[in-house]
């Protein structure tokens, strides 16, 4: 890009950065009201613009479509975050490339419930019992920046322990990874397109992927801004798998963490003070220090091929053809977290979404990127920090720190 196309481009950048960070500090006094009146139909009406436009390929259930370009759309996804990742940080104090600021680490319990229909019964889900499990909660990345001047967007990842069975990758025996966002769809529709995102990132320029006159994605941006706000506490944020998995054979789901307690939301300092730089993990440790939490985990099945479809992200799967069912609990005991242990440990973790049991294999093209993708930026982090990959087990000396 010419130099200076990007110095006007990124003085552009700057002001819509400053003009949404002023707008956050106002949200918590205007933004839940207007999500519970407009949030539904104006998500509705996006929904319709970007279907409108797809075509109708006939699939099965379940049935992926692998394209030609996909290799190198990765390879290219690949290389461009890791030269981010190059950029900021430095040996020895490297983050993650995506879901980079760790909020908090916590051990958690999931509980299968019981009497759950056939249809769900697979995988982990076949029979009542439970799991020891760790669950992480961050932002977006690629930086480590103040809360409140984060996008709005977080994640919530789980790897359960103790799962038997053989598993999709090698690296991990006896885990099975859940990975949700504060999202229902994806920031991108596929890898073609996060490729391009991923471009416009390592320019400092995100915005302008979206915003593109010669190529904008102006849909899957305001799909995005309907669920991106101001976030209070990890613990009480709803999260979505955003791309589909296998439920068992021929049968595909999405999955959700739907939060069910009270948590602490105040951020002290707003509108125009400073709150403190990590006020999500003070709101998670004042929460956890009085009292249990607990999500429930939702699984939706996909029973229309089109309109549910595998290999499009930006599509949200409509609730009106399969409503989000209960399948476990997820329960989180008041702890203490913000330790050096398990910071430690935070280091030495992986959270991949192949780590799994074949019957929730993750399938379409996003999941299929993240395969290799995942794996080879949580390598090179760890590469640069000489930190070694640890696969936790339940009771190992993380689990009783």
């Amino acid at each position: 890009m010419n130099p200076f196309v990007h110095r006007i481009l990124r003085l552009v950048h700057r002001v819509l950065e400053y003009l949404l960070y002023i707008e956050r500090r106002f949200e918590p006094w205007f933004r839940q009201p207007l999500n519970r009146l407009l949030r539904e139909p104006v998500a509705s009406v996006i929904q319709y613009l970007i279907n409108v436009r797809r075509h109708n390929e006939h699939l099965a259930l379940a049935t992926e479509n692998i394209t030609e370009d996909e290799q190198a759309n990765l390879d290219s996804i690949i290389d461009l975050m890791t030269d981010q990742m190059r950029g900021h940080f430095k040996p020895g104090q490297y983050e993650r490339g995506g879901n980079t600021k760790t909020h908090g680490i916590v051990k958690a319990t999931v509980r299968i419930l019981d009497n759950l229909p056939e249809t769900f019964r697979h995988g982990v889900f076949s029979e009542p019992r439970s799991f020891d499990a760790w669950v992480r909660f961050s932002g977006p990345g690629p930086d480590v920046p103040a809360d409140i001047k984060d996008v709005g967007f977080g994640s919530m990842a789980i790897k359960l322990m103790g799962v038997v069975g053989n598993k999709l990758m090698d690296e991990e025996q006896q885990t099975q990874d859940f990975i949700g966002v504060s999202t229902p769809t994806f920031v991108t529709p596929n890898v073609a397109e996060n490729a391009k995102l991923q471009y416009w990132s390592l320019l400092d320029l995100p915005i302008f992927y979206f915003l593109n006159p010669r190529d904008s994605h102006v849909r899957d941006m305001l799909m995005q801004a309907l669920w991106n706000e101001t976030l209070y506490n990890p613990l009480g944020t709803r999260y979505w798998s955003c791309v589909p998995y296998l439920l068992g054979e021929n049968q595909a789901m999405m999955y959700s963490f739907a939060p069910c307690s009270t948590v602490h939301k105040n951020i002290p300092g707003l509108p125009f003070g400073t709150p403190s730089f990590n006020y999500l993990r003070d709101n998670m440790k004042r929460t956890l220090n009085e009292r249990a939490v607990e999500f429930d985990l939702l699984v939706q099945l996909q029973t229309d091929a089109h309109r549910m479809p595998i290999e499009h992200a930006g599509v949200r799967w409509p609730e009106q053809l399969s409503p989000f069912i209960p399948v476990a609990r997820i329960q989180i005991a008041p702890q203490t977290f913000d330790t050096d242990a398990r910071q430690d440990f935070g280091r030495r973790l992986k959270m991949n979404p192949w780590h799994s049991l074949a019957e929730h294999r993750p399938l379409g093209n996003q999941s299929r990127a993240r395969r290799h993708m995942y794996q080879h930026l949580s390598d090179f982090r760890q590469q640069m920090n000489q930190t070694t990959h640890t696969e936790p087990v339940p009771g190992d000396q993380y689990w009783n720190s």
